[in-house]
């Protein structure tokens, strides 16, 4: 009776062990699920790394020249004058480019990436130069450049990143890779009615006075 009873009891807290593991095991599967799945919908609600991926996709384009193109130039008497291309896929605006210059020491581009009609991407550059050393037979000139990077969700900036640096003609590593960008705050409220101006002459073929 008593070997009976021992068996039983060793039976019940052997059950019992086994059942907290287990439960124990179960727990720590569950929170590690929890865990992953959290992160993975960290990462697919991240709206940068989103349009990261989208810029890529249509810089890929560019670059590959997958993309048909279409251009026309404007000239204002009183300046500016400039250079609009728009990059297409299947008859849809993929990417806007916008050169101009305003006066003789100022240029500038702008580049917008878009998707469902909507900018999701501008990358701008302005440059201004001056003389800057040199002699009368070789001048020496100096690029001041800004460039901005705008993240936008629903004509919103989400994020604003700007480098600043020169560059002199004389130099012989032109390259600012390795400048880094700063997080500023920006609104893209002109950016954005200049990208409806051009907009409105997406089929413009040749040359136009002004915007």
């Amino acid at each position: 009776m008593k070997i009976l009873f021992l068996t039983a009891s060793l039976f019940l807290a052997f059950s019992c062990k086994n059942d907290k593991a287990v439960h124990k095991e179960s727990a720590s599967m569950d929170s590690s699920v929890i865990k992953t799945d959290s992160a993975q919908a960290s990462t697919a609600k991240d709206p940068i790394d989103q349009i990261k991926k989208e810029y890529a996709a249509l810089q890929t384009q560019l670059e590959t020249k997958k993309l048909s193109q279409s251009k026309f130039i404007y000239n204002c008497n009183d300046e500016p004058s400039g250079e609009v291309t728009f990059y297409s896929d299947k008859n849809e605006i993929k990417v806007i480019e916008h050169f101009y210059a305003e006066h003789s020491h100022f240029s500038g581009s702008q580049k917008y990436f878009i998707k469902n009609g909507k900018p999701f991407f501008i990358f701008r550059q302005e440059t201004v130069w001056n003389f800057d050393g040199g002699t009368p037979e070789k001048p020496v000139t100096k690029d001041d450049i800004t460039e901005t990077r705008i993240y936008l969700q629903n004509d919103k900036p989400l994020k604003c990143l700007e480098k600043k640096y020169s560059i002199k003609s004389d130099q012989k590593e032109k390259t600012a890779e390795n400048i880094p960008s700063k997080e500023v705050q920006c609104n893209a409220d002109e950016l954005l009615k200049t990208y409806q101006s051009l907009l409105k002459h997406k089929d413009q073929k040749g040359s136009i006075q002004c915007l």
